[in-house]
C-alpha cells in the first residue's frame, strides 16, 4: 500500500498549536514546540541510521517550499548522498569562497587591530604599519588573501633581500604571521608561502650570510669616565637625560617615558611599570647618588605645563621625542656610538672589572635570568646587590679604576679639572 503524502494543508499548518510532530508524508514533518515555534523536518534513513534534517522555520518556509526541499533531499538520498553532509559541504564551500574575496590589506589591518593591545609600545605598532605600507601594500595589498603564493611573496622580498636584508627578513616574518592568522580565521587554506624553514630558506640566502649582523656601537668602558666628564659640560635637560640613562643602564624609551610617580626619593628607587618594559613586567631600579641628583635638578622644571614626565619635551604635557638623545653624542664627539650601546659598555665593565655574578648584571639590565623553571623558583630580584653594583658603576663613571679623577679627552676643548 502506497504511503500517503501531502497530508497537511497550509491552513492546518497555520492553525496547529499543540506541540508535537505532524507528518506530511514521504519524510516531511511539521514540528511544533511548546512555545509555539514551528519548523520543517525531513526524516530519512542513511546507512542503517535514522537522521533528521532541518528545512527551516514554518514562519519563513511555506508548505509548498518545504515539499520542494524534501523532494530534493529524497533525490540525493536515492543517489547515495547524505543530504545533511551535502548541505554542510555546500555551506563550507560558500563560506570559503566569500572569505577568499578578502584582501591581504584587509587581513593585515584586522591582524594589527586584534594584536596591537598586546604590543608594549606605539613604536612597535608604527613599525608594523609603516613597513607594510611602504613595502608590501604596493605589491600585494589588493590581492585576495587566498591568491597569495610564493611568487607574490618573492615579488615583495627579492628586490630588497640583499640591499636591505634585515628589513626584508622582518617583513617575511610579518607576512608569514598574517597569512597564518588568515588561515586560522578561515580566509585561506594550504601551506604558508612565507614560511622560512623548509620553504623560503630554499629560495634565498640566509640573512646572516648575506650581511653580517652589526650590534649597537658601544663605547669601550675604559673611555667612559672621560666621556661622562664631557657630557656633564653639556647644558640642557637632554644631556641630563642621557647621563641618567647611562647611570641607570635603562633603555632610552624607559627614560623618555619616565613619570614622577615612578620615582621614590625616600628609597632611592625607580619602579618602571610592566607596560613600559621590554620584558613586560615591573622592574625596580636602584638609584645612585648622582642619579638622584639629576632627578632633583629636574624637579625644578616640574610644573603644570610639563605634566608628569621627568624629562619633559618642548610640547606641553609631552616627553622628549625618540631619537633626541643621539645628537648629544655627536656634540661630544661620539657620533659613532649609540645610546643603547651603553648597556653593552656596562655589561663589559661588570664582566671585566667586578666580581658580581652574571645574574646580578642581567637583572640590572632588566633581562630575564634562567629558564622558566628557574625563574619560578627565584623569589628575589637581588635588589640590594644591584644597588651596590649601581653605586660602583656611578663611581666608575666619575673616576678611573685607580681612584684618580678623570681628565677630559674631549676634542677642541681645554680640560676642566
Amino acid at each position: 500500500m502506497a504511503k500517503k503524502i501531502d497530508r497537511l494543508s497550509a491552513l492546518k499548518v497555520e492553525r496547529t498549536k499543540k506541540p508535537g510532530m505532524y507528518a506530511d508524508g514521504a519524510g516531511l514533518w511539521l514540528r511544533v514546540l511548546s512555545g509555539g515555534a514551528k519548523s520543517w523536518i525531513f526524516r530519512f534513513m542513511m546507512n542503517g541510521r535514522a537522521r533528521e534534517m532541518g528545512l527551516g522555520s514554518a514562519n519563513e518556509v511555506t508548505l509548498a517550499d518545504a515539499r520542494e526541499r524534501a523532494i530534493e533531499c529524497r533525490r540525493l538520498r536515492s543517489r547515495g548522498i547524505d543530504p545533511i553532509e551535502n548541505r554542510r559541504g555546500e555551506r563550507q564551500a560558500a563560506a570559503l569562497e566569500a572569505a577568499r574575496a578578502i584582501t591581504f590589506r584587509e587581513c593585515a589591518e584586522k591582524y594589527i587591530a586584534s594584536h596591537k593591545a598586546a604590543w608594549r609600545n606605539k613604536q612597535h605598532l608604527r613599525q608594523w604599519q609603516n613597513s607594510l605600507t611602504k613595502h608590501v601594500e604596493p605589491v600585494i595589498g589588493g590581492f585576495s588573501i587566498q591568491a597569495i603564493d610564493t611568487a607574490l611573496v618573492m615579488r615583495v622580498l627579492e628586490p630588497m633581500w640583499t640591499a636591505k636584508t634585515e628589513t626584508a627578513s622582518r617583513l617575511r616574518q610579518r607576512i608569514e604571521v598574517i597569512l597564518d592568522w588568515a588561515k586560522v580565521q578561515g580566509f585561506r587554506d594550504g601551506e604558508n608561502p612565507a614560511r622560512w624553514r623548509g620553504h623560503f630558506d630554499k629560495l634565498v640566502a640566509k640573512p646572516s650570510k648575506v650581511k653580517k649582523i652589526t650590534h649597537f656601537s658601544a663605547l669601550p668602558y675604559s673611555e667612559l669616565p672621560a666621556f661622562m666628564r664631557d657630557l656633564r659640560n653639556e647644558k640642557g635637560t637632554v644631556a641630563l637625560a642621557l647621563e641618567f640613562t647611562i647611570l641607570t643602564v635603562a633603555r632610552s624609551s624607559e627614560v623618555i617615558g619616565a613619570r614622577w610617580d615612578e620615582i621614590n626619593f625616600a628609597t632611592k628607587t625607580w619602579t618602571i611599570p610592566g607596560d613600559r618594559t621590554k620584558a613586560g613586567r615591573e622592574h625596580r631600579k636602584p638609584l645612585s647618588a648622582r642619579a638622584v641628583a639629576i632627578l632633583e635638578k629636574m624637579t625644578a622644571l616640574r610644573d603644570q605645563r610639563h605634566g608628569d614626565f621627568v624629562f619633559p619635551g618642548n610640547r606641553a604635557g609631552r616627553p622628549f621625542s625618540h631619537g633626541v638623545l643621539l645628537p648629544v653624542l655627536q656634540q661630544v664627539g661620539r657620533a659613532g656610538v649609540t645610546v643603547h650601546g651603553f648597556r653593552s659598555t656596562f655589561r663589559d665593565w661588570v664582566a671585566e672589572r667586578t666580581n658580581y655574578p652574571r645574574e646580578v648584571a642581567e637583572m640590572a639590565l632588566g633581562h630575564s635570568v634562567g629558564d622558566a623553571t628557574e625563574r619560578a623558583y627565584m623569589r628575589t630580584d637581588l635588589f640590594e646587590k644591584r644597588r651596590r653594583l649601581m653605586d660602583e658603576w656611578a663611581l666608575y663613571c666619575e673616576f678611573t679604576h685607580s681612584g684618580h679623577v678623570v681628565i677630559s679627552m674631549r676634542r677642541n676643548r681645554g680640560a676642566s679639572q
